[in-house]
C-alpha cells in the first residue's frame, strides 16, 4: 500500500484527512522542492496541504480527490517513475477528463498516462485523453492529422513518435517539413543566405528533436540526410519512402501545396500533418489546404482526424486562458456580424 489508512477528521464545514507515506526518500520526491509539488495541487484541486514529518494533512471539499492523486503519485514513485510537474497536471488533467473517481486502487485509478514513448533522451507522456487519442493514432496510422490551438503538444508528440519508429528501424529518415510563410514580416528583410532566413522558421522542429536526440546524433544523422527539415516547397517532386513525415503549421499551406504534400506519401512511410486553423498567416482570399483536406479526406479510410481545445494546452495555465478569450471574442464578433445580415 503507497499509503496508511486514514483518518478523517471533521474540520467545520469542510474534512481533514491525515496521509502516512512510509519512504522518507519517496516522500521528499513526493513534496517537491519547497513544497512545489504540493503546492501545484493545493492550486489545481483548490485544497490547503499540510506536510507533517511523513504525514499529509490535507483540508479542503475535494478531500477524497486529492487523497487519490497523492496516493496515484506516490505509487508512480513507487514503481521508479518521476514525479515532477508535468505528471501532477496530467493526473489531475485525466482525472477531470473522466478517470475512475470511485476506484479505491491508486494504480488502476490514476495509473499515469498509458502511453510511453522512449526516445535517446528521454520518455514522451501524453498529458490528456486528446493527447493520449493522438498519439495511438500516430503509432496506428499511415496518415494522422493533429488539429487544435498551440501549446496542445501536436508536434511535440509527432516528433516523438517519429524518433521512436526511427530508433526502432521502422522508418530510415524522419523529415519535418513547414510552409515558410511570413507572420507579418518579410522573409526577404533578413540577414544571411537562404537556409539563414529559413531556420528560424524551422527553429520549433530543431528544438522538439533536441528534446529527443543526443546533439552530435542528431548533427551527424542531418549530416546523413537522415533527419531532413525543409520548407514544404522543397517537397515537391519527392517520393517519401520508408520516412516518417511531419508538416508543421498546416493551416498555412495552399490546397495545391497539401494535396502536394500528401501525394509524396511513398511506401513503408508514415505522416503527420499538425496546424491551428485559427493562426492562418496566408493572404486574404487564399483557401488554407489544411481545411479543405479535413472537408476532403474526413472519412477515408486509413486517416485520422484528431482534434484538440484549450484544455488540452500543456503550457503555462495563461496560454490556455489566452486561448478561451480569444475564442469567445471569436464566438462575440460573428455573432455581431450575423445580427447585422438580418433585414
Amino acid at each position: 500500500m503507497p499509503i496508511s489508512p486514514n483518518t478523517d477528521i471533521a474540520d467545520g464545514a469542510t474534512i481533514a484527512v491525515q496521509l502516512d507515506f512510509p519512504d522518507n526518500r519517496l516522500m521528499i520526491d513526493l513534496v517537491g522542492p519547497n513544497g512545489a509539488h504540493l503546492a501545484q495541487i493545493e492550486q489545481l484541486m483548490g485544497v490547503q496541504i499540510v506536510h507533517r514529518g511523513n504525514a499529509l494533512m490535507v483540508h479542503g471539499e475535494a478531500v477524497a480527490e486529492a487523497e487519490r492523486v497523492l496516493g496515484a503519485l506516490y505509487a508512480r514513485l513507487e514503481a521508479g517513475k518521476q514525479v515532477d510537474m508535468a505528471a501532477i497536471d496530467a493526473l489531475i488533467r485525466l482525472r477531470d477528463d473522466g478517470g475512475d473517481a470511485q476506484s479505491g486502487d491508486q494504480t488502476e485509478m490514476f495509473p499515469g498516462p498509458a502511453l510511453e514513448i522512449r526516445t535517446r533522451k528521454k520518455t514522451m507522456e501524453p498529458r490528456t485523453e486528446a493527447q493520449k487519442a493522438y498519439t495511438r493514432a500516430l503509432l496506428e496510422n499511415e496518415l494522422t492529422f493533429g488539429i487544435g490551438p498551440a501549446g496542445t503538444g501536436k508536434t511535440y508528440i509527432a516528433v516523438a513518435v517519429a524518433v521512436s519508429k526511427f530508433i526502432s528501424g521502422d522508418v530510415d529518415r524522419i523529415i519535418l517539413t513547414r510552409p515558410a510563410v511570413e507572420a507579418g514580416e518579410k522573409l526577404g528583410f533578413l540577414p544571411g543566405t537562404q537556409d539563414d532566413k529559413i531556420d528560424p522558421y524551422m527553429q520549433p522542429l530543431y528544438d522538439a528533436l533536441n528534446d529527443f536526440l543526443p546533439g552530435k546524433q542528431l548533427a551527424k544523422l542531418r549530416e546523413e540526410k537522415r533527419v531532413e527539415i525543409a520548407p514544404l516547397a522543397f517537397m515537391r517532386g519527392r517520393t517519401l519512402s520508408n520516412a516518417f513525415v511531419i508538416l508543421d503549421e498546416a493551416q498555412n499551406a495552399t490546397t495545391m501545396q497539401m494535396k502536394m504534400f500528401l501525394t509524396r506519401l511513398g511506401r513503408g512511410s508514415r505522416m503527420a500533418i499538425t496546424g491551428d486553423r485559427s493562426q492562418v498567416d496566408l493572404p486574404r482570399g487564399v483557401h488554407s489546404g489544411l481545411r479543405d483536406a479535413e472537408h476532403i479526406l474526413h472519412g477515408v479510410d486509413g486517416i485520422s482526424f484528431n482534434y484538440f481545445t484549450a484544455t488540452d494546452v500543456v503550457r503555462h495555465p495563461l496560454v490556455a486562458k489566452i486561448i478561451t478569450a480569444y475564442e469567445a471574442d471569436d464566438a462575440r464578433r460573428e455573432a455581431a456580424r450575423l445580427t447585422e445580415r438580418k433585414p
